[in-house]
Order: C-alpha cells, then structure tokens, then sequence
C-alpha cells in the first residue's frame, strides 16, 4: 500500500482510500480536509481514542453509533455523564465498549471544560506549516515532533488516550497535516 491506486471511479487514492466504499468516501470527502469547532474536534479526538488498537473501518462503520451514544459529542453533555451513563455505555452493543477509553472520552470531556482557550485553537496551534505530500504512504510517519508536543500538552491539561500516535491520527484526520501522497487525486490545501 505505498503508491496511489485508483478506486471505483478511476481517479487515483491513497491505498487505504480505495479498500472499501466506506474508505473511499471517509477518504474523498473528510480525511485530511481542515476541521474547526470545538464539538467536532471533540468528536475527531474521542473516535481517535477508541480507535487505538483497533482498525479505522471498525469505528468509522459505529460512528453514527457512537454519536448517539455520546450526545452528538456535545463536551458539555458529555462532561457530566455519571456511572448510570458509564453503564449503559457499556451495555451498547453499537459502539466499542471498552471501560477505559469510555472514562476517557468522559475525562476529556471534563478536560475540555477547564481549557483557557476553545478546544480547536488549541490543537491546532501544534499544526506545522504546510510541507510536500509523501510521494508513498512508507513516507507517512507514525509520530511527529508536533504530535509528541501535543500530546504532552494535552495530558498536562488532563486528557486521556492522546498519546503522541493518536495525536498525529487526529492531525491528518482534521488537516492539520495533508498526507495523501502525492499522486492522490484529493486536494485539502
């Protein structure tokens, strides 16, 4: 999965892009496009932190689940969610149900209350300046500088599950970084 292949339409995608239809459309129409508002960087942060361990297309397939399950992702909402909430949680067979990364997502939540500053303009003060694409998905890195200081600055403030893999995820996830390589038909910047 270095190079571009082309997808049902033709037009050239990253590999992962072209797996599935859900990739595709994952992958034309969010992944790598500049995402801004503290509800749905909140959102992007959280399927990120249940995503660790597991493949993307598991969650991607529960999001609506999940949205459900979590208030639309709403931090405020989400904040005060208690152990009847934890349970039933854990009880929905549509969404992952993993005790720890549940209480993350609430912690985070919680953590996101107690920012000085929206959500979104912090995360995103960690996002490089634009570079070249990748010519290859080998050339894509797990972890960066950016996404190490990111998730020490986010645990510092009291955030779980936001190691410095899961920050990069979500940096390409919300554009922070555009790693579709090269050939790849899509353009976020």
């Amino acid at each position: 999965m270095s190079g571009a292949l082309a997808g049902p339409d033709g037009r050239p995608r990253c590999a992962w892009g072209a797996a599935t239809p859900d990739y595709v459309d994952y992958h034309d129409t969010e992944w790598g496009r500049p995402l801004r508002g503290e509800q749905a960087m909140f959102e992007r942060m959280s399927l990120e932190a249940f995503q660790s361990g597991l493949s993307w297309i598991t969650i991607l397939r529960k999001r609506e689940n999940f949205r459900a399950a979590f208030a639309g992702f709403d931090p405020e909402v989400v904040a005060g969610y208690a152990e009847p909430d934890i349970e039933r949680l854990l009880a929905d067979p549509g969404i992952v149900r993993n005790r720890a990364k549940i209480l993350a997502v609430i912690r985070n939540a919680r953590a996101v209350a107690e920012l000085d500053q929206p959500l979104d303009e912090l995360l995103w003060s960690f996002a490089p300046e634009p570079g070249p694409r990748p010519k290859t998905m080998a050339e894509v890195p797990a972890i960066t500088p950016e996404s190490t200081a990111m998730a020490k600055a986010l645990k510092k403030r009291g955030f779980a599950f936001v190691g410095p893999t899961t920050c990069y995820a979500l940096m390409q996830a919300t554009g922070m970084v555009d790693d579709h390589i090269e050939d790849c038909w899509v353009r976020c910047r």
